[in-house]
């Protein structure tokens, strides 16, 4: 057998309510994300306007620039590990994250945890279109500077100016989404290699200013304590997973159109270790030298941007990171939701549908709001996005350690009471009670107050319980594959 075969047999659904084309297995014939273009997958995911903030946000907690370097690597081997098993068991079953968490949460349970990952990146979509716009902003006023008379009027929070800009990029997001992932394989492989082009002008540019020379050692927090230092270490490290735990949950999305295991391995290994450490590195040295040039450090290269007088750089670097963004937005947050829309209603909702209804929540949320309100960002998007470690430790769990890398593929579409996933009512009780008990424990300390370096420790911790309580609780059942 092949490489390019080593999928699960039996993957050809009958004719239910839980299946419809998007949410079919993938074939030979569609598997064509190959090295390459994972590769570009994870610089995609990791060339944002909101990656450079993270990174350049772990500086304040009071490490030096190379400690926070050490700890982001430290965080991207994790993010990697839970790459390789998330992405290898994607690819030999064949199907998107709803369905491929049916195994685990049962044919209607999956829904849940599906849901959950939808809400956290239909608020993340709304608010990286809008990041996109301010740099689109920054781009037309340079080019036609007469545009700033339509800056001075707004409606619900942003300026006639703006709403062009956010409406723009949204519907160009759309018309992507719209022709489905071979498309979103094409736009990927774009953006995240360009993105290159404006962070290396942007670092030459500000490094330039501050006579070629910054200080690794150089902190913009408070001086730790070594005790302190561990701590916040730690917590760099596990912020840089939590961080990608959206994408790393519904990486199967992505990953079962590989065609190979091979290519799994190679594309994670260039696109995170490789990529994502130089990504980190370049954040901090510009965010260095800003610190020397500035006084303080700018976590929006957008913002930085706007202060080059050179129009053509200003140009360049606006629209490469308006471009990166949309990229960014469509792998990250777009493609997740509309499978897991169209979960909830197969024989309704396409992966087209699910993504109009994704792109219209996103507006009605108005991010542009949500982004000035950073307790909301700290306390309902870090709750929610704390539930993502449970769900990866109950999917790990379930199938490599219950399940043994076993699926029967044409169950997980079955609404039979007798199908190997139907569980209780189509609801598997063991993992509902896992998801609950380690899902309120990694809120309840991903919303500790004032800090930082517990908080950080709430997707180990949740990932942890939720799979050791999964496993206890499943430990007496026998395979469904056996």
């Amino acid at each position: 057998m092949t490489q390019t075969q080593v999928r699960e047999p039996d993957g050809t659904p009958e004719r239910t309510a839980l299946v419809n084309p998007d949410l079919t297995p993938t074939t030979d014939d569609t598997a064509k994300w190959r090295t390459w273009d994972l590769f570009c997958l994870w610089m995609t995911s990791a060339h944002s306007i909101g990656s450079y903030g993270f990174a350049v946000g772990m500086l304040a907690l009071g490490l030096t620039g190379w400690q926070t370097m050490v700890a982001l690597f430290v965080g991207v081997l994790l993010l990697w590990g839970g790459s390789n098993l998330i992405g290898i068991a994607g690819q030999k079953v064949g199907v998107p994250f709803p369905v491929f968490a049916r195994g685990a949460f049962g044919v209607f349970g999956a829904n849940i945890p599906a849901l959950l990952r939808a809400l956290v990146a239909i608020f993340w979509y709304g608010i990286q279109t809008y990041l996109a716009s301010t740099a689109l902003i920054v781009l037309l006023l340079r080019v036609a500077p007469g545009l700033q008379s339509l800056t001075t009027h707004k409606f619900l929070g942003l300026s006639t100016l703006g709403w062009i800009s956010f409406l723009v990029l949204w519907a160009v997001q759309l018309a992507i989404i719209s022709y489905g992932m071979n498309i979103v394989r094409r736009a990927s492989d774009f953006a995240g290699p360009v993105v290159w082009i404006g962070m290396l002008a942007l670092a030459l540019w500000i490094l330039g200013k501050a006579g070629w020379s910054i200080d690794f050692g150089a902190r913009a927090g408070s001086a730790l304590s070594g005790g302190k230092t561990v701590a916040a270490f730690i917590g760099v490290a596990f912020l840089m997973v939590a961080f990608m735990a959206g994408p790393l949950v519904n990486y199967a999305d992505f990953a079962r159109f590989s065609p190979s295991k091979k290519a799994i391995v190679r594309g994670n290994a260039w696109g995170i270790p490789f990529n994502e450490t130089a990504f980190v590195v370049i954040s901090i040295v510009i965010s260095l030298a800003t610190l020397k040039v500035y006084g303080k450090v700018l976590s929006d290269p957008v913002a930085l941007v706007a202060n080059i007088h050179n129009n053509t750089i200003v140009i360049i670097a606006a629209a490469v990171f308006a471009i990166a963004t949309v990229g960014i937005n469509v792998v990250l947050n777009f493609v997740s939701p509309s499978y897991d829309i169209s979960n909830t209603a197969p024989k309704y909702i396409s992966f087209r549908t699910g993504g109009v209804i994704t792109a219209v929540l996103s507006i009605l949320v108005m991010p542009w709001k949500l982004w000035e309100n950073q307790n909301f960002i700290v306390y309902f998007l870090g709750g929610v996005g704390a539930l993502m470690g449970p769900v990866f430790g109950i999917l790990i769990v379930d199938y490599y350690l219950l399940r043994r890398q076993r699926t029967v593929v044409a169950d997980l579409y079955s609404e039979a009471p007798q199908g190997s996933y139907h569980y209780l009512r189509g609801f598997n009780p063991r993992a509902l009670i896992a998801l609950v008990i380690s899902g309120v424990a990694g809120v309840l300390v991903a919303l500790i107050p004032h800090s930082q370096s517990v908080t950080a420790l709430s997707w180990p911790i949740g990932a942890i319980l939720g799979a050791g309580i999964m496993y206890a609780l499943s430990a007496g059942r026998r395979s469904a594959a056996e």
